[in-house]
């Protein structure tokens, strides 16, 4: 199997997907640390997430699958919704935690 069609089944498989540096517990960067912080925030308790740092592969292939040259990225439902900026943005404007909502009451 490719990368690109490990990276389109994680995100077709989970409804929160965050392709990340580090873990959610131990971010290796400030912008996967806001990102996973920002979905916290969001509501998201069960998030999906690929640390980039243990497969080069896949580090390089999410950029090539979006693509978008950076990383963090999230998906939801399958669609990119972007980097850390742009989640922040849709934070403060609340369309974050509506597209988690939604995404996870599809999933229950």
């Amino acid at each position: 199997m490719s990368s690109q069609d490990t990276i389109r089944n994680q995100v077709t498989s989970h409804p929160v997907v965050l392709y990340m540096k580090g873990s959610p517990q131990f971010p290796q960067c400030g912008f996967s640390a806001n990102a996973t912080q920002l979905l916290k925030l969001s509501g998201a308790t069960e998030v999906f997430t690929v640390d980039v740092l243990q497969d080069p592969e896949i580090r390089q292939g999410i950029k090539e699958f979006a693509n978008w040259p950076t990383i963090p990225q999230l998906y939801v439902n399958g669609e990119f919704v972007g980097g850390s900026d742009i989640m922040r943005e849709m934070y403060e404007s609340g369309e974050l935690q509506k597209l988690i909502a939604e995404a996870t009451a599809k999933s229950a």
